[in-house]
């Protein structure tokens, strides 16, 4: 499918570059999913993903490397069935995107590799974003051709500002974003674990296989959420002028520990449903709570979730209900593109050709600790 004339409004490299509605092919290995997304401006036209989880079941938890091997083992696959999926070839291309960071060094220097790769070699702009930014993008989408992903989706394009709350396995943040491609600022992150982690380590106290959120969510339904008062981590009125909006799950999760060994020291058995719904109702309760307090704040009348913990179902129904009390509406992009994906990174970039923004020079890596206000990095002269 070539690009057609009338939209080409930019050349870089010698290549004629659409910035009306770019098809870009974006890259993502910030973890242990290698995905590849295929955009047609807003419109999805492949979300290809690849998870190495089953490899990491046996250690209980991401191994760095083995993520790392499992990209390079991936990638090459995932192009080619994204490709197929949307129908286009690498020479239809305008651009090329990648997720520079944060996340882990090894796997993101695979996917950083490979978009750098494939950039010189079909002579295409190159694209290195922010990967919980690219969550947000996440919900610019226009799912026409996968539209049974999102059946309870709000109508109508993401407005600015919206304030965003990103949980997953590695990151815990809510973002204030004024604009997609020029101003998301970091109003507060998790200070330890992130969630996902903690409800990694709390199911493997309580004897659940790995990836933990699944299988807390699953012996929750069983359970009474209120059977244990257990803790809210900085939401003391002490906490709440430093951290506001910034979270907690460390003591949360020893507090599980000491309760679950002080009933095996007594010889009492454990009420696995009862701790995990107790647990399971004091993340949602923190990350409900600190999220509306920022809508109301910053007077911002809209909440904005992504990152893979939102597959959460306790969590969506209490932020919706408590939303609609505060008169906040809520967006949830499609669960899929909840979960990291190389479409939420291919949307992003679009945003950014669509804004006129030039591409990144190759002066960049693989940064583990991007901050999330450095939305493209190593952006070159116009």
């Amino acid at each position: 499918m070539g690009r057609g004339a009338a939209a080409v409004t930019g050349r870089r490299g010698g290549v004629h570059v659409n910035r009306t509605e770019p098809l870009v092919l974006g890259i993502e290995t910030s973890c242990d999913e290698t995905g590849i997304g295929i955009v047609r401006g807003r419109t999805l036209l492949s979300n290809t993903i690849a998870s190495s989880m089953e490899e990491h079941a046996r250690y209980g938890g991401v191994v760095p490397e083995v993520a790392a091997r499992a990209h390079l083992e991936a990638l090459q696959p995932a192009i080619d069935a994204a490709l197929a999926e949307s129908g286009v070839a690498l020479a239809d291309l305008d651009a090329v995107a990648v997720t520079s960071g944060p996340g882990l060094a090894g796997a993101l220097m695979v996917g950083v590799g490979a978009a750098k790769a494939l950039a010189v070699s079909l002579e295409r702009p190159l694209y290195a974003v922010n990967h919980l930014v690219g969550h947000i993008a996440a919900d610019v989408l226009d799912l026409d051709a996968h539209a049974s992903l999102s059946p309870d989706r709000p109508q109508g394009k993401l407005e600015y500002p919206t304030v965003a709350l990103l949980v997953s396995g590695g990151h815990t943040a809510l973002l204030l974003v004024r604009d997609l491609t020029g101003d998301v600022e970091l109003l507060g992150e998790t200070m330890d674990d992130a969630a996902g982690e903690a409800f990694d380590k709390v199911a493997r106290l309580l004897g659940l296989p790995y990836p933990g959120g699944p299988e807390i969510d699953r012996a929750a339904a069983a359970g009474d959420p209120a059977a244990i008062a257990f803790p809210r981590g900085l939401s003391r009125a002490s906490d709440m002028a430093k951290h506001r909006y910034d979270f907690s799950f460390s003591g949360l999760k020893t507090a599980v520990a000491r309760w679950v060994e002080q009933r095996e020291a007594a010889g009492e058995p454990i009420p696995i449903p009862d701790v995990a719904a107790s647990f399971r109702e004091a993340v949602v309760d923190v990350l409900v709570t600190k999220a509306i307090a920022a809508c109301r704040d910053h007077d911002v009348p809209r909440l904005l979730l992504g990152g893979g913990v939102i597959a959460n179902r306790r969590l969506r129904d209490v932020a919706i209900a408590r939303a609609a009390e505060a008169g906040v509406e809520v967006r949830i992009p499609p669960l899929s593109l909840c979960t990291d994906n190389g479409a939420m990174i291919a949307a992003l970039a679009a945003e950014l050709i669509m804004a006129g923004r030039a591409p990144s020079t190759f002066a960049f890596g693989a940064d583990s600790t991007l901050p999330v206000t450095d939305i493209q990095v190593a952006e070159g002269p116009a």
